[in-house]
C-alpha cells in the first residue's frame, strides 16, 4: 500500500471547521456519561488477546451502527459519520481502541473491578468508551469524512492484531489512523502531540547457552553454562553504552533467566530471554548481530557454546509530522493542555498501522500532581485511571480526526 500525499502545511477552510468542531465536541459531552458506564462494565469484565469477541460485542452495542465487518479474528471494523456516505469503499479516518485486557489480578478496591484473574490494566477500556462517545456523536451531528471504528484485538501479545489487520487489507481506503493511549509519565489531562518516533521498535531475543554438566562440588570439570550466561547479561549492558551512538538510542533489558533443577547441581543449559529496542528501524538488525556477537564470545571464554534467536516484534511508531501539529493546534483550542516532547521506549502495534498510512498515536497523561515516582503504572494490578480521562481520551481522538480531515489529500 502507498502512503497518501502529505501537504507540507494544514489546509483551511474545510467544512471540518470551528463551528462543526464545537458541535462534536458538544455531542460528545453528551455522551461521556453512556460512555464512563461503558468504562465501568468493560472493566468489570474483560476478556484476554485473542479471546475477545465478548468484548467486541459490547462495545459494537454500545455504538449502535451495525455489525461492521470482522477482522484479525476477534476485531472489527465499523464505518460512521460522514455526511451522508459511511460505505465500506470510501475514503475515510480510522480512530483505533484496543479491545484485550492482561492476565493480572486486580488490587484497585474499585466498585466496578475485575474479579477474573484479567484486569485492564493498560487503559484499553478508557479507549474504547471514548472512541464509542466520539462515534455515537459523529453519527448524530455528521462528519467531513467517515469515521472507521478500528477495534483491534491482540495489542498485548505476539502475533500483533495490528499485524493482521494490515494484511487483511482493512485499511484500504483509509487515509489516517489515530490512536490514544493513556500515559501515567504525563500530567494527569495533558495530550501529547509530537511529530516525528515517539516509540521505540521493540525486538525479543532468546539466548541459549550449552556447558556441561555436573557436581557443584567439582566445577572445574563441568563447564558452567550459568557463570556464562549471567556473564553475557551483563555484558550486554555495553550493546547500549559501548555500542551504540548515544545520540541514537537503544534500550537492552533481559526479563528473563531460567537454569538448573537443583542448588548442588551445575546444569547443562541455562537460557535467558529479553527485549532490545532502537528508536530507528535501521538499527534493528545490526543491535540484534552486536546480542549474537557479546554471547557467543563470552559463552565462548567459559568454554560454553550459545545460540541467540531474534524475534522481530513491532517496528518504531513514527507520528506523521501534518498529523501532530494539526491535533496540537486543535487541542489547543479546545483547552486540552499540550505536550511537545514526550517520547518513550515503550512499543505499541500501532506502529505497523503508520508504515502503510499516514498514522499519529496521541498520549493522554493519567498522572495525579501530587501522584509519587512509585504512583501505579501501566500493567500495575492497582493502575485506575480516573473516569475524567474517558472525556480527555475522546478530546485527543476528536483532535487526530479533526487534524486528519483537513491534511487530507486533495481529490
Amino acid at each position: 500500500m502507498r502512503h497518501a500525499p502529505r501537504p507540507e502545511t494544514p489546509r483551511t477552510g474545510t467544512r471540518t471547521g470551528t463551528v462543526r468542531a464545537a458541535k462534536l465536541r458538544a455531542a460528545i459531552a453528551d455522551e461521556l456519561p453512556a460512555a464512563i458506564e461503558l468504562r465501568h462494565r468493560l472493566h468489570a469484565d474483560p476478556r484476554l488477546s485473542g479471546d475477545e469477541a465478548d468484548t467486541a460485542r459490547a462495545v459494537l452495542d454500545a455504538l449502535d451502527a451495525g455489525d461492521g465487518t470482522p477482522v484479525a479474528g476477534t476485531g472489527r471494523v465499523v464505518r460512521v459519520g460522514g455526511d451522508g456516505d459511511a460505505s465500506p469503499e470510501g475514503p475515510a479516518i480510522a480512530l483505533r481502541a484496543e479491545l484485550d485486557a492482561l492476565p493480572i489480578i486486580e488490587r484497585t478496591g474499585a466498585p466496578w473491578a475485575s474479579a477474573t484473574g484479567a484486569m485492564h490494566a493498560c487503559g484499553h477500556d478508557v479507549h474504547l468508551a471514548a472512541l464509542v462517545a466520539v462515534c455515537r456523536a459523529a453519527a448524530r451531528i455528521g462528519t467531513e469524512l467517515p469515521i472507521m471504528a478500528l477495534l483491534q484485538p491482540r495489542e498485548e501479545t505476539a502475533p500483533s492484531g495490528a499485524a493482521d489487520v494490515v494484511e487483511a487489507g482493512a485499511l484500504d481506503g483509509v487515509l489516517a489512523v489515530i490512536g490514544a493511549h493513556l500515559q501515567p509519565r504525563l500530567p494527569e489531562g495533558v495530550v501529547s502531540a509530537v511529530p516525528g518516533p515517539v516509540n521505540a521498535a521493540a525486538d525479543e531475543f532468546e539466548i541459549t547457552v550449552e556447558g556441561r554438566g555436573g557436581h557443584a562440588g567439582y566445577p572445574h570439570v563441568a563447564r558452567d553454562p550459568v557463570l556464562a550466561l549471567c556473564q553475557s547479561v551483563v555484558a550486554l549492558q555495553q550493546v547500549v553504552s559501548r555500542r551504540f551512538d548515544p545520540v541514537r538510542g537503544a534500550v537492552c533489558s533481559v526479563g528473563q533467566v531460567t537454569a538448573g533443577s537443583a542448588p548442588n547441581v551445575i546444569p547443562g543449559t541455562a537460557t535467558a530471554r529479553g527485549s532490545i529496542r532502537v528508536m530507528d528501524d535501521g538499527d534493528r538488525r545490526a543491535a540484534a548481530g552486536l546480542i549474537e556477537e557479546i554471547v557467543t564470545h563470552t559463552a565462548a571464554a567459559h568454554g560454553c557454546a550459545a545460540r541467540v534467536r531474534v524475534e522481530e516484534m513491532q517496528p518504531s511508531l513514527h507520528n506523521d509530522p501534518a498529523l501532530a501539529l494539526g491535533a496540537a493546534h486543535h487541542l489547543a483550542g479546545l483547552g486540552v493542555p499540550v505536550d511537545g516532547t514526550f517520547r518513550s521506549f515503550g512499543a505499541d502495534d500501532f506502529s505497523h498501522y503508520c508504515h502503510v498510512t499516514r498514522g499519529l498515536m496521541l498520549f493522554v497523561g493519567t498522572a495525579a500532581r501530587d501522584a509519587s515516582p512509585d504512583a501505579p503504572g501501566l500493567h500495575h494490578a492497582e493502575f485506575l485511571p480516573a473516569d475524567p480521562l474517558v472525556g480527555r481520551v475522546a478530546d485527543a481522538y476528536l483532535a487526530g480526526y479533526l487534524a486528519a480531515c483537513e491534511t487530507a489529500p486533495l481529490a
